[in-house]
C-alpha cells in the first residue's frame, strides 16, 4: 500500500513538474492547443491579454494555462483559456498553454511575448571633436540610444540634412531588459556640408504585431561648421580698357573662413585692400600695368594676375577730324557759291544796262507806229 501511494506521489510530482517549467512539453504534436494572437507585442506598463484554444481531446479538467504575471480563466468547459494582465511590469514571460497527454507528456504551445520600451533619448555628436570641422578630414558621428528594449529589434539610420547616410545600423543581440547603445558612422565633410546638419533617428521594428507606426525617436540637430578652401589655378587676365573708362578687377574667392586680399598695382607697389574687387574711376595711361591679387585662408590661398593694356580712345578725334571737314567744306562751298552768283547773275543784269535796255525798246515800239 505504501509502494502504491509512492508511485501515485511521485507521478504527481512529475506532472506538477512538467506543467510548471513545461519541460514535458511536446511543441510538435498535432492537436496542440493555439494562441490568438501568435505574438504578442505589448509596451511596458501597458495592459495585455491574449487567448488559449483548446482542440479535443483535451477537457477543463486536462488544459491548463502557465503564466508567471497576470491572471488565467477558463471558458467553454475548459476547452478555451484567457489570460489577462493590467499592467506588464516583467520583460521576459512567455505564458505556455497545455493539456495532459499521455505517457506524463503533455500537448503544449507557448505564445512569444515582446516587450518594448522606446528610447530614453537619442542624441548625436562627434566622436573626440568639438568645434568646426575642416574639409577632407575624417571624422566620427556618434549616436547615442539610451534605455531601449529590446535591442535587437532597433535600427538607427544617420542624416544630412533630409539625405539618409548609408544603410540602418542594427545589433544582433537578444537581450530583453533595457540597454544603452551607441553607434556609430564616418564621414569626410567637403564645403558643400557648410552649415547643413546631422542628426540620428532610432526606430523599434517590432513586426506586424507591433504598433501600426513604429516607434521612433530623434536627436537634436548637430550643425556642421565647415572650414574650406576651393582651389583654384593661378589666373592670368589680360584686359583691354579705353582710357577714361571705370575698371573693374574681381579676385573674390571661395571659403571658410572668407579670404584675405591683398593687391599690387603698378608698378608692383604693395596696396593694403582687404576687398576682392578693385575699382578705378576714370583710368588714365599711368594706370596701366599689372595688377595682382592675393587671396588666402588658413587651408589655401589663390594669386589672379590682371594685365591691364589701356587704349587712346580715337572716337572723339576722328569725330573732331569729321566735324572739321563738314565745316570746310561748308565754308569752301559757300565761297564757291557765292563766287559764281557775282561772276554769273550780277554780272550779266547791271542797273543802268537794264535802264538802257528799257529805253531802246520804248523807241523802236513808238518808231512801229508811225
Amino acid at each position: 500500500m505504501m509502494f502504491l501511494r509512492s508511485i501515485l506521489l511521485i507521478i504527481s510530482l512529475l506532472k506538477f513538474h512538467c506543467g510548471l517549467f513545461g519541460l514535458c512539453c511536446d511543441y510538435e504534436c498535432p492537436d496542440k492547443p493555439v494562441f490568438h494572437p501568435s505574438r504578442l507585442v505589448v509596451r511596458r506598463d501597458d495592459p495585455a491579454d491574449a487567448t488559449c484554444l483548446c482542440k479535443s481531446p483535451c477537457d477543463g479538467e486536462s488544459s491548463h494555462l502557465e503564466v508567471s504575471l497576470g491572471q488565467t480563466f477558463k471558458q467553454e468547459n475548459g476547452t478555451k483559456l484567457l489570460w489577462k494582465v493590467d499592467k506588464m511590469t516583467r520583460w521576459e514571460t512567455s505564458p505556455i498553454c497545455f493539456y495532459d497527454h499521455e505517457d506524463l507528456k503533455q500537448c503544449c504551445s507557448r505564445l512569444a511575448v515582446t516587450v518594448y520600451q522606446p528610447p530614453d533619448l537619442v542624441s548625436i555628436n562627434y566622436l573626440n571633436h568639438t568645434g568646426p570641422l575642416t574639409e577632407g578630414h575624417v571624422y566620427t558621428l556618434q549616436c547615442t540610444v539610451e534605455n531601449v528594449a529590446p535591442v535587437g529589434s532597433l535600427s538607427v539610420m544617420f542624416y544630412r540634412g533630409q539625405e539618409a547616410l548609408g544603410p540602418s545600423q542594427s545589433r544582433n543581440n537578444s537581450e530583453k531588459k533595457p540597454v544603452t547603445e551607441i553607434f556609430t558612422l564616418n564621414i569626410k565633410p567637403t564645403g558643400e556640408d557648410q552649415e547643413g546638419h546631422y542628426w540620428c533617428e532610432a526606430k523599434l521594428e517590432l513586426g506586424p504585431e507591433g504598433p501600426q507606426i513604429p516607434p521612433v525617436e530623434k536627436s537634436q540637430n548637430l550643425t556642421a561648421t565647415v572650414h574650406y578652401w576651393v582651389q583654384k589655378e593661378q589666373a592670368l587676365h589680360s584686359i583691354t580698357i579705353t582710357e577714361g573708362d571705370n575698371l573693374e578687377l574681381n579676385c573674390t574667392a571661395v571659403g571658410n573662413p572668407s579670404p584675405s586680399y591683398a593687391w599690387t598695382l603698378p608698378p608692383a607697389n604693395p596696396l593694403l585692400f582687404n576687398a576682392s574687387i578693385l575699382t578705378i574711376n576714370s583710368i588714365a595711361f599711368e594706370d596701366e600695368g599689372k595688377y595682382t591679387c592675393f587671396a588666402s585662408n588658413k587651408l589655401g590661398n589663390l594669386t589672379v594676375v590682371f594685365d591691364v593694356d589701356v587704349k587712346i580712345d580715337h572716337l572723339p578725334i576722328i569725330a573732331a577730324v569729321v566735324a572739321a571737314s563738314l565745316v570746310a567744306i561748308l565754308f569752301f562751298a559757300c565761297c564757291a557759291c557765292t563766287r559764281y552768283y557775282r561772276h554769273t547773275r550780277m554780272g550779266r543784269y547791271k542797273l543802268r544796262d537794264v535802264f538802257r535796255f528799257r529805253k531802246a525798246t520804248h523807241v523802236a515800239v513808238s518808231n512801229g507806229e508811225d
